[in-house]
């Protein structure tokens, strides 16, 4: 008997049964096992809660829409827009920043959107969202080399979790080299620090000592604290004793400078994610060998793009990390700017806060987006690759095709004029 057949015949006995004698009700009972092959406790239980199937009325299951999705996407997804594409943790923390400068820059809003904006859940960003999100990913290259020579003058440190006071920053150079790191290109060295995720970025010629000398002791005017830590990886351009010099001698308090493990990334998490977010979101992967965009990106990184990534964009902090059993729990912080973090920060004194709020207030994130994107296009539109150097490069550089051997093995052979090199098969 069928699934279909065997309902079809409950509820036909279903009323019966339920004004049915008991002597009645056993011999239905042991028909309706019978006949269906059931098990006595399941069929009572299916004739004391039997129900008659009903069509329910048209219509979406589930709650009641709440918000409304096509009245609130439109702000949502211009501020998601200029935050850089957030996740909707940080788009929430945003949001009370941010909708300010977006009634001074598309308009008043009624009272019923600011305020289901500002109560909208993470969740339900997400599913306002879902139309309009784009994912992308590239990768570039590695170019730290390490530096040998004074390796062992630098301590390597590796607990820097666990640093809350202001001033302990991370560094590393992001190279904007193209597809290749040959010749001289520009480098951005990119600075965070550990306890307020406060960034600082500025632009290098080549890799050279005294020009990344130059750029930390700028980074330290800009800092509104002073540096205590500066921990890197072992790039060369770190590694030297001039910089060794400058962070520990000739100071009434000497700054603790210390490096990575080689080859280990996860010791340097924090600048590495920045490395993403800060650099190469914005920038890209292509390449930058003219020198005199320097200036123009110096002049960038130290007027709009700091302002806007640290008054306006928040980010989560790992708290606490421990391993239960087999598995580890992660706590984090709720989503905050670097700019909310130094007024938090009881180590930071009254009068540089003050000062941070009176900057703070006359700051639109919308016009420090426009004008950012203005800047970069700038840059974009008067510093262009050289073509004569890649050029040279493709002139001399070794191409094959490549054949497969009987054995099975790849075997090299030089290309003919006029061919095209072939990838070898997988």
């Amino acid at each position: 008997m069928s699934p279909r057949s065997k309902r079809e015949y409950l509820e036909a006995i279903v009323k019966r049964y339920r004004v049915a004698s008991r002597k009645i009700k056993t011999a239905m009972l042991n028909e309706f096992c019978a006949a269906c092959h059931y098990h006595r406790k399941h069929a009572l239980r299916l004739l004391r809660t039997f129900r008659r199937f009903t069509q329910k009325p048209p219509g979406k299951r589930g709650r009641k829409q709440v918000y409304d999705a096509e009245l609130l996407r439109m702000p949502l997804q211009r501020i998601w827009k200029a935050a850089n594409l957030p996740c909707s943790k940080r788009l929430k923390a945003i949001i009370p920043l941010w909708l300010r400068g977006y009634i001074e820059t598309y308009g008043p809003i009624s009272q019923e959107v600011a305020g289901a904006l500002l109560r909208i859940s993470p969740p339900t960003i997400d599913r306002i969202l879902k139309p309009v999100r784009a994912r992308y990913a590239q990768h570039g290259r590695a170019t730290t080399k390490p530096g040998t020579l004074i390796r062992n003058h630098i301590p390597i440190k590796t607990n820097q979790w666990d640093e809350f006071r202001p001033g302990f920053l991370e560094a590393d150079t992001v190279a904007h080299c193209g597809s290749t790191t040959e010749g001289m290109y520009i480098n951005t060295l990119d600075c965070v620090d550990i306890a307020t995720g406060w960034t600082e970025q500025r632009a290098v010629w080549g890799k050279n000592y005294q020009g990344v000398i130059d750029q930390i002791k700028d980074i330290e005017h800009s800092l509104p604290f002073p540096i205590l830590g500066f921990d890197s990886d072992n790039g060369s351009e770190f590694l030297n004793y001039h910089l060794l010099r400058y962070l520990t001698e000739g100071r009434k308090r000497p700054i603790q400078f210390t490096r990575s493990r080689a080859y280990k990334k996860d010791d340097n998490a924090h600048v590495e994610q920045k490395n993403w977010t800060h650099v190469r979101q914005w920038l890209g992967y292509d390449r930058l060998d003219r020198p005199e965009a320097v200036p123009l990106m110096n002049e960038l990184y130290t007027s709009e793009w700091r302002l806007f990534l640290n008054f306006f964009c928040p980010s989560v902090k790992l708290i606490e990390k421990k391993r239960i059993a087999s598995k580890t729990v992660k706590r984090y912080d709720k989503p905050k700017t670097p700019y909310q973090r130094v007024l938090e920060s009881p180590d930071i004194s009254e009068e540089t806060k003050q000062s941070l709020r009176e900057l703070q207030k006359n700051l639109n994130p919308f016009k420090l987006r426009n004008a950012l994107e203005e800047r970069l296009k700038r840059l974009r539109g008067r510093v262009k690759p050289d073509s004569v150097f890649i050029s040279s490069l493709r002139r001399h550089s070794m191409t094959y095709n490549f054949k497969r051997s009987k054995n099975g093995r790849l075997r090299r052979q030089e290309p003919e004029m006029g061919t095209r090199p072939q990838t070898p098969e997988t």
